[in-house]
């Protein structure tokens, strides 16, 4: 199995085990953690500056999103635990400015599809039992 589909079987096992109670914010904050190392609590803006770790390594992402590095699901998780703490907006403005991750490049391009990933599920417009899905169609070759 390549590293999208594991961050799709992620992304489900994370929705099949979440508690009812949690929000659609702590849901996000959890694919950040699993995905790309992002520690709850205070200290996860540490690990957002510093990248995060690469939790799935491998390829496996469609040629928009593939920067032929085996770290592009933990740059997807990494930008989805920064949406969910500070808003898409912010967190897009960061990956470009602080990251360096220009909008027309793989990464860049990965960026926005977490933001959109994230930007659908607050609102309610993707549901949470369908994400998994989505990302498989979206972002995997």
């Amino acid at each position: 199995m390549d590293a999208c589909s594991r961050l799709c079987s992620l992304v489900a096992a994370i929705d099949e085990g979440a508690p009812a109670r949690w929000s659609t914010r702590r849901f996000l904050v959890e694919v950040g953690r699993a995905g790309a190392g992002v520690r709850l609590g205070p200290l996860w803006m540490l690990d957002a500056a510093t990248g995060g770790r690469n939790v799935i390594r491998g390829r496996g992402f469609a040629p928009e999103y593939d920067d032929a590095t085996r770290g592009q699901a933990r740059h997807f998780a990494g930008i989805v635990a920064v949406a969910a703490r500070v808003g898409p907006r912010a967190a897009r403005w960061a990956s470009i400015r602080i990251g360096g991750d220009r909008p027309d490049t793989a990464d860049g391009h990965l960026t926005d599809a977490a933001v959109e990933f994230t930007r659908l599920l607050r609102s309610g417009a993707l549901p949470r039992s369908e994400a998994a899905d989505w990302l498989r169609e979206r972002l995997c070759a």
